[in-house]
């Protein structure tokens, strides 16, 4: 799954890498991810130029398990432009040391190396190689083990101090599995090796493995299975995340032996060792053919290979992790096995040798039945040899009972033994030559350093020779030199014969064939070594005693043995096979060293002489056979002897492949199909021997594999090509090839698809004001169909449609756009098509309507207004826009004396305006500016430049933006008040705090263009207000600022409830003991009813300690006072109680009651002094009390201002509200609030002083 990129800057530590190349741009680290599994990336810049890249590892290296003084080498291949820097470096040390570290590169096969010759155990450590550029850089780490010499897994338990992974405890390999040597068990003990092999082992193969090791009581055996996979398992759980999949040893196809299994490792880091009958074995992590033991890695799959496999190689293996044995697994030589037509029951005995070298099948009483192919197969190799049975002819046996003797065939004064041995130390002796000659050749090309040396040629030995002995008599070592094949074998009735058989594990040969009389005992053998397969010769005669016989020829005319020769006559050259065709003249030739000699002509072993048709001749020293017309007949073995020379040769008589002229006629149409469709050619043809047939395209063979399917029957042949593409057009050829002659048959392949896209470039043939002519060329591919008609399309450059013009026909390769717009550029798209639809268009380049008209230069720009990081211009369009129209304009500035002038805005990105602000500018730098008009045609010529002015602010009396003039602050927290103004020059910034100096520790910022006061720790003592007073050389100005720090309201007192009046009840309670020092604080009253059984706000904003609620009779009611301030409300204070039977006023009397409410009005809370900023709004509350409802009035300055719309007054339940919403000098003065009713009046006032 893709993830997002994560951008980081580099980690990378000193030491680590190579010395930091130069940056690119700004340097970032972004982490990418390589193809190749555990390279890190880090990309130095965010895009990458085109055709560059950063570096990365197409082959990493791969981590060595190596026995301690071979030569250890780290093989890497890397990419990136520029080409990478490669360094290596390791965790534990340094790899300064030429001696011990070579770092080399082959320009041939761009492979980086690491050499480390008579690697040391102190060299074993986390290696890491690097490949660097100015774009980023790639990083690989790589494991090295050295294994000591003559380290045993014993000495290492003893002697090794344990590690430490990851904070666990030492871990010890536990496996009771030991070396040979060391073994020791007493009486009915069991093999520890029955145990470790059970643990890796199925189920279904527990049987099998007991019934091996002699454990008969299986209940006891699974009880005690099950305890010790548990521990194994929780063994394996320090270091093992995950194990399954385990496959045990076997011999496979190439003649190796291998086990597997899939492991996840919870440390990638962790060590695997491999162990045989508890020694180490050392072993490889790359794929080298010199090298016996191999451990690869796929993933989670681990894969242990055996190499060229000896006897010796058979034991347990075990692999461990971090000496914890997670796989076992037992390996077995296969045994040898004799397979005939039934070597089965007591007429065959299998002997073999005590060192298991030599197998011998004896065959008693051989009879004709006996007769065929026996093979003797070890593993997966085999070598197998002809028996023949002759039937007794001798007359004086005929009806008597035979003789029976015993004769083994090769054992004829050999002893077969002493044979096996020597071949299998001169195996031996091969191998290690062999390997030494491949090492000598690596250290030879390591040492030129050009990495293009030939390897040494490996040593020829008798195994790879490509010889094999038969049986019997050439079991010797002369024959198997002179590469002679096996002999046949004669021996009389009764006689037995035994088949050795001394090829090594996996060698395959052919023996010879075997001829017996009936009755006899047969017994083949096989000497062949490993790889070496040999077939039987042609012998001719036969040995009664199993004496060898001479030898024929060759067919080559070399000198039979034990012909007699008067002359010394050679064979110049000889006989060679020969093919006639049938009714046509045919000659065979030999030439002799001397004209003087006469031979003999045979067919068949018959004698020839010239007759009608057949001419016998000599012309010196050639000989020939000559055939006016061939016929079947003629067919046959022909030879010529002479002076004790021979050579052989065949003839045969054939014909030539032929088609049948209607299967001829209707191949040679051609096959019409449409891109993406199969194309099939099928060809009929008579069945013939030895026919060869090919498919070609264009005159290139035709193979099968990939689209391409070549079926090759005894009567036809087909040709498939699927999913056919233009480039698969083509001549299609089928030829038939026999000995005798070759025939062709040819067709052709036609893909329709859509054509391509017309020739270019495209000709302008005409481009005026109002009309646009273009040609082109028919397209190069028509897509096997004519092209019916051509479409064209027009852009017109700016807008991204495309607008369609018509279409033409196949004749006509030209076009008139007649709908142009003088000056205007245009972009033509034209598409060819065909039946098969249309193809891809071919575009052209801009082209302009008419010439190019620019208008004339505007006036000089004009400076509006010049500051530090802005400039604003503006100026008077052309006089003479020459009749286009102008699209807009292109700004340039100039630094003052400086000639390069610079624009401001692209020409396809005009200025539509006559006015622009430029704000590239530096502060305190002087420019000069220039304007150009720009149509259709482009831009103009420039106007004459501006005055100079320079980047600067103008002088400017200080001025505050948008500023707050009241602010509330939690105690305990930090007061910032920030300040932004405008101002040039900088003015100069005085804090005051109720117009006195700040304090000390209060902390001032000034920074340019604000100013922020900082108190880190706020208390109530800060509430107050503050003034920032800026003043510059141009004036002065000030604000003051309200502020409040508060804290969370204290509740209230007890509360009270009090009934004077039936359906009202009087709410009283104690204050808050923040209403002294905080005046802004006030009361909420919360209701609950049993009825309603909700709480609800009934009064709130209250200033006062008591409040009068609406209560019913029969409903209980409960109260709630909350204090409230500018940060929120306290807890509350609950009240009693109030229900049926509590403290309530009797809603009946028997007498009158009189209650009088009225009482005059009395101001609650009195107004409070204000001093507002000019503009900003002020509220102005305050309380009143009376009964009955007083009338409020207000005035400012004894004037009332009830109805003036300048003010919003609202009086509800007693509390008074004025709000101005943007004050001016006019609202200062004092405000009074005058309460009255029937009996009485009051009234409160304050000052309300406006700031400027």
């Amino acid at each position: 799954m893709w993830k997002r990129k994560a951008k980081v800057t580099d980690q990378t530590a000193d030491g680590q890498g190579p010395a930091p190349e130069k940056k690119y741009k700004k340097k970032v680290g972004i982490k990418k991810k390589s193809k190749v599994p555990g390279v890190m990336i880090t990309q130095y810049v965010e895009e990458l130029p085109e055709g560059k890249s950063h570096p990365d590892f197409t082959r990493k290296p791969i981590a060595l398990t190596i026995q301690e003084g071979k030569l250890a080498i780290f093989k890497a291949i890397v990419t990136g432009d520029p080409e990478p820097t490669v360094t290596w470096a390791r965790n534990n040390g340094e790899v300064t040391d030429k001696e011990k570290y070579q770092s080399k590169f082959d320009p041939n096969s761009h492979e980086h190396t690491l050499e480390m010759p008579n690697v040391s155990s102190d060299q074993a450590d986390t290696y890491k190689c690097y490949a660097k550029n100015e774009f980023g850089k790639a990083i690989v780490t790589v494991m090295l083990n050295v294994i000591e010499v003559g380290f045993k897994k014993k000495k290492a338990q003893q002697q090794v101090e344990p590690e430490v992974v990851s904070g666990m405890k030492p871990v010890l390999r536990k496996s009771k599995v030991k070396p040979k040597d060391q073994q020791e068990r007493k009486d009915g003990e069991l093999d520890p090796k029955f145990w470790e092999i059970l643990l890796s082992a199925d189920k279904k193969d527990y049987e099998r493995i007991c019934q091996e090791y002699g454990v008969t009581n299986f209940r006891w055996m699974l009880k005690k299975l099950n305890e010790m996979k548990k521990e194994r398992e929780e063994e394996q759980a320090q270091f093992v995340k995950t194990i399954e999949h385990l496959k045990p040893i076997k011999v496979n196809a190439s003649g190796c032996a291998s086990f597997e299994l899939e492991m996840e490792l919870l440390e990638a880091s962790s060590r695997i060792f491999i162990y045989k009958d508890g020694e180490m074995v050392p072993f490889s992590l790359e794929v080298e053919d010199e090298v016996k033991h191999e451990l690869k890695q796929v993933g989670k799959k681990y894969t242990f290979t055996i190499r060229d496999l000896l006897p010796d190689d058979a034991g347990l293996y075990q692999m461990d992790v971090e000496g914890v044995t997670v796989f076992s697994t037992d390996f077995k030589i296969p045994s040898v096995d004799f397979f005939g037509q039934n070597t089965g029951g007591e007429k065959f005995d299998i002997e073999v040798s005590e060192d298991k070298l030599v197998h011998r099948l004896v065959v008693k009483d051989c009879m004709m039945v006996d007769k065929g192919i026996y093979a003797a197969v070890a593993g997966i190799k085999s070598c197998n040899a002809f028996l023949v049975v002759e039937a007794d002819k001798d007359p004086a046996l005929h009806g008597k009972k035979k003789t029976r003797k015993t004769t083994k065939a090769g054992g004829s004064g050999l002893d077969l033994e002493k044979i096996a041995k020597e071949q299998q130390e001169k195996l031996q002796k091969d191998r290690a030559e062999r390997i030494e000659a491949v090492k000598a050749a690596k250290e030879a090309t390591v040492a030129d350093g050009s990495g293009s040396g030939s390897a040494a040629p490996e040593p020829k030995s008798d195994a790879d020779s490509g010889s094999g002995s038969g049986g019997g008599g050439d079991l010797t070592k002369k024959a198997a030199d002179d590469g002679a094949a096996g002999h046949s074998k004669t021996v009389k009735d009764g006689s037995a014969v035994g088949l050795g058989s001394e090829s090594q594990l996996g060698a395959p040969a052919m023996g010879p064939s075997k001829t017996v009389k009936d009755g006899s005992a047969v017994g083949l053998g096989s000497e062949s070594q490993l790889g070496a397969p040999a077939m039987g010769g042609k012998g001719d005669g036969s040995d009664a005693d199993g004496a060898q016989l001479g030898s024929g020829t060759d067919g080559s005319g070399s000198q039979i043995k034990g012909t007699p020769s008067d002359e010394k006559v050679s064979l110049t050259q000889g006989l060679s096979d020969a093919y006639a065709i049938r009714g046509k003249p045919v000659e065979m030739a030999l030439t002799l060293s001397s004209d003087k000699a006469e031979g003999t002509w045979y067919k068949d072993g018959e004698k020839l002489s010239s007759e009608a048709g057949k001419e016998l001749k000599k012309d010196g020293a050639i000989h020939k056979l000559m055939i006016q017309s061939a016929k079947d007949d003629h067919s046959g073995q022909y030879a010529f002897e002479t002076a004790g020379i021979k050579t052989e040769a065949s003839l045969t008589v054939g014909d030539v492949p032929e088609f049948d002229p209607d299967d001829l006629h209707k191949f040679s149409k051609p096959v019409i199909v449409k891109v993406g469709q199969n194309g099939s050619f099928k060809m009929p043809f008579e069945p013939q021997e030895n026919l060869e047939i090919k498919w070609f395209k264009d005159g290139v063979e035709l193979n099968d594999g990939g689209g391409v399917k070549i079926q090759r029957e005894l009567n036809h042949s087909r040709l498939l090509m699927k999913d056919c593409i233009r480039s698969d057009a083509g001549e299609i050829k089928i030829k038939l090839k026999n000995p005798f002659g070759e025939i062709e048959a040819t067709s052709r392949l036609i893909v329709l698809d859509k054509p391509g896209p017309p020739e270019g470039p495209v000709e302008v043939v005409e481009s005026t004001s109002t009309v646009i002519e273009l040609q082109w060329k028919p397209p190069k591919d028509d897509g096997g169909s004519a092209v019916t008609n051509y479409i064209i399309e027009r852009q017109q450059v700016g807008q991204p449609m495309w607008k369609k013009l018509g279409d033409v026909t196949a004749d006509r390769l030209t076009f008139r756009d007649r709908n142009v717009i003088h000056g205007k550029n245009y972009i033509y798209r034209i598409y060819a098509e065909n039946p098969e639809g249309i193809g891809e268009p071919l575009v052209t380049e801009s082209t302009m309507a008419g010439t190019l008209v620019f208008p004339g230069p505007p006036c000089a720009p004009k400076v509006e207004s010049a500051f530090k990081n802005c400039i604003n211009l503006k100026w008077e369009p052309p006089l003479q826009d020459n009749g286009t129209q102008i699209l807009g304009y292109q700004l340039e500035k100039r630094k003052k004396d400086t000639q390069q002038w610079i624009a401001l805005n692209p020409v396809n990105e005009p200025i539509e305006g006559l006015k622009y602000a430029v704000k590239d500018v530096s502060e305190g730098s002087e420019y000069e500016f220039r304007v150009a008009a720009i149509n259709v045609s482009g831009a103009g010529d420039p106007s004459p430049p501006s005055q100079v002015v320079a980047a600067r602010n103008p002088k400017m009396r200080p001025q505050f933006h948008s500023p707050e003039d009241f602010m509330v602050i939690r105690a305990g927290n930090s007061l910032r008040i920030k300040m932004t103004y405008e101002a040039e020059p900088q003015p100069d910034i005085t804090w005051l705090k109720d117009e006195e100096p700040i304090s000390p520790w209060i902390n001032i910022l000034n920074v340019e263009g604000s100013s922020t006061l900082v108190i880190p720790s706020s208390q109530r003592s800060d509430s107050g207000i503050y003034t920032i007073i800026a003043k510059n050389s141009s004036g002065s100005a000030n604000f003051d600022i309200e502020v409040r720090v508060t804290d969370e309201p204290k509740q209230p007192g007890p509360v009270a409830l009090e009934q004077l009046v039936h359906g009202k009840v009087i709410i009283t309670w104690e204050p808050s003991p923040d209403q002294e020092v905080d005046d802004r604080l006030h009361y909420m009253v919360a209701e609950h009813e049993s009825n309603t059984r909700i709480w609800r706000t009934i009064a709130d904003r209250l200033f006062c300690n008591t409040f009068t609620a609406n209560v019913h009779s029969g409903r209980e009611y409960h109260f709630r006072i909350y204090a409230k301030n500018d940060m929120g409300p306290s807890d509350p204070s609950n009240s009693p109680t109030w229900g049926v039977n509590s403290n309530k006023v009797a809603a009946t009397t028997n007498a009158p009651v009189s209650v009088s409410l009225e009482r005059p009005p009395s101001i609650m809370v009195p107004l409070k002094v204000h001093t507002p900023p000019k503009g900003y709004q002020c509220f102005m509350t305050c309380a009143v009390r009376g009964f009955p409802t007083p009338y409020v009035f207000w005035y400012l300055n004894d004037i009332c201002i009830n109805d003036n719309k300048n003010y919003y007054i609202t009086n509800a339940h007693g509390i008074c509200s004025m709000y101005i919403l943007r004050v001016s000098a006019t609202d200062g003065g004092v405000y009074k609030v005058v309460a009255i009713n029937n009996f009485g009046t009051a009234e409160c006032s304050t000052k309300v002083s406006v700031k400027d």
